[in-house]
């Protein structure tokens, strides 16, 4: 999974973003004040996916409360319930929302984007080829 980002997810890195530029420490301060009960889990290296689906399929995700968007990145910074290592890389599940643009909601979850990444569609057989 080396080079996930500078390559890109099948050779495409997609559009650059920029997530938050202050800090860790800023950063989950930040986080926390808008987000009171859910978990944050802060990365680097990351990249939105946006999963190609029918109109059929973005109806069913959209009646479940979700949108067709995944958050992939290879470096966990911080994660307060520690699910994840820090420096090991994390797929979200589907993500709820997308905010601020550093903000990436799922259902159990707040991803803190730090610093730059990229976004880019790509179909959902490659997004759970990311295990």
């Amino acid at each position: 999974m080396d080079g996930i980002i500078e390559d890109g997810l099948l050779g495409d890195p997609g559009v650059s973003l920029m997530g938050f530029e202050h800090g860790l420490e800023a950063a989950m301060y930040v986080a926390r004040k808008r987000y009171k009960w859910m978990p944050l889990c802060a990365v680097e290296e990351w990249i939105i996916l946006d999963a190609i689906v029918t109109d059929d399929e973005r109806a069913k995700v959209a009646a479940a409360g979700c949108q067709p968007i995944f958050m992939f990145a290879h470096k966990v910074v911080d994660d307060e319930q520690r699910r994840f290592e820090p420096s090991h890389w994390v797929r979200s599940s589907m993500g709820t929302a997308f905010k601020e643009g550093y903000l990436f909601e799922t259902r159990n979850t707040v991803y803190v984007l730090l610093g730059p990444g990229h976004r880019k569609s790509t179909s959902i057989e490659a997004i759970f080829s990311l295990f």
